[in-house]
């Protein structure tokens, strides 16, 4: 069977493609149970009612699909991503509804792009579609808004039965808390490598609360991160596991240290990386493997010199590890950043595999301003 006319016209929506977006994350989402922390399919509502009773939120999935995860949130990034690329552009009446190719999304949040990965990413949107959210946040007292994080979507697929893209109406309240000043905030690449639920999940809180210039970061009790994780099982056990987070240390641009109290559960300070690395204010635990930065940081200057891609992300190369260590947080995509030092090496007539182009990518680096 022939592609007809029609199924070529319609396969044109979706092009051209964003690439090398800037990462951006829905900041009220960030620190609230809005999502299952766990692959398995969770049943059990999220329920969580703030301490002063003034923020209210419940979850609710389906019994097919249960409730959407943080592993499904990765694709409200992309979209919050794109929005607020159409918006950096000057776009005008940027809509509610996404023309997306599935490659450049999976691609995008460093998903593999086999057809198993195409089905997880269709069961992803019938989670994020199925599940029900209730809360008050970004509402007039006393009314609480009800929405499925999108209200639908679509597949486009060619006359192979191959998906070429996917049309994603977005739910109203995850719009436009997007677009509103001030709604989303730049998070690091790097957040799609972390395969942990509770990781990810401390990340955002993280991002969202010691993102800023204090160097004495954000403290919290660990009752109290329990209770807004809306984790399934025991604080017991999120205790646990948050502990084995901190003694590993290696969020992307964050610090974790535990802080005990006389007759009372400890506290977790959290401390934008940038702030620690120039005076070690925060030890970082014992760890048997080093962090992304300590093995950038401590790579020989001395070494063979290394040569530049001349195309393509440096998120997999070694000039991924110095970009991660020495761009100013909140990170710049790695991709953008790589793009700028070819453009620069260029204007400078600098060869890509200068003896000291580790030294020279270094600076760039430390010269760049953070992302917005």
């Amino acid at each position: 069977m022939s592609k007809t006319k029609s199924d070529t016209t319609q396969v044109d929506l979706f092009l051209p493609q964003l690439t090398a977006l800037p990462i951006r994350d829905q900041r009220e989402t960030m620190e609230r149970p809005f999502f299952s922390l766990s692959k398995r399919k969770r049943l059990i509502p999220i329920d969580y009612e703030s301490p002063d009773r003034k923020v209210t939120v419940f979850v609710s999935g389906n019994s097919r699909y249960g409730i959407a995860t943080i592993y499904d949130l990765d694709i409200l990034i992309y979209c919050a991503s794109v929005l607020i690329e159409y918006k950096r552009q000057g776009r005008n009446d940027i809509p509610q509804t996404l023309n997306i190719v599935p490659y450049d999304l999976l691609r995008t949040i460093r998903r593999k792009t086999g057809g198993k990965d195409y089905e997880q990413l269709s069961e992803a949107l019938d989670r994020l579609q199925s599940t029900t959210v209730k809360t008050n946040i970004r509402a007039d007292e006393g009314v609480d808004s009800t929405f499925s994080w999108i209200d639908s979507y679509s597949q486009l697929k060619d006359a192979k039965g191959k998906i070429r893209g996917m049309r994603i109406t977005l739910a109203k309240w995850f719009y436009d808390g997007v677009m509103m000043e001030g709604g989303v905030l730049a998070i690091d690449p790097a957040y799609f490598e972390m395969t942990g639920g509770r990781e990810r999940w401390l990340y955002r809180v993280a991002r969202k609360h010691a993102g800023g210039n204090n160097q004495d970061g954000f403290a919290i009790s660990l009752p109290t991160l329990f209770e807004k994780s809306g984790a399934e099982g025991a604080y017991r056990r999120f205790k646990f596991e948050i502990l084995k987070i901190v003694k590993r240390n290696d969020l992307p641009g964050y610090a974790l240290e535990v802080e005990p109290r006389p007759n009372a559960e400890p506290m977790l300070r959290m401390i934008r990386r940038d702030k620690t690395d120039s005076n070690d204010a925060i030890p970082c635990p014992p760890s048997s493997t080093p962090t992304r930065t300590q093995a950038a940081k401590a790579k020989p200057a001395t070494e063979a010199p290394l040569v530049f891609p001349a195309d393509g992300h440096i998120a997999f190369t070694d000039f991924g590890p110095i970009a991660s260590a020495h761009l100013p947080s909140p990170q710049r995509d790695r991709g953008l950043v790589a793009q700028d030092f070819r453009d620069f090496l260029k204007k400078r007539d600098i060869a890509r595999d200068d003896p000291k182009i580790v030294q020279i990518f270094t600076t760039f680096c430390k010269k760049q301003k953070p992302a917005i």
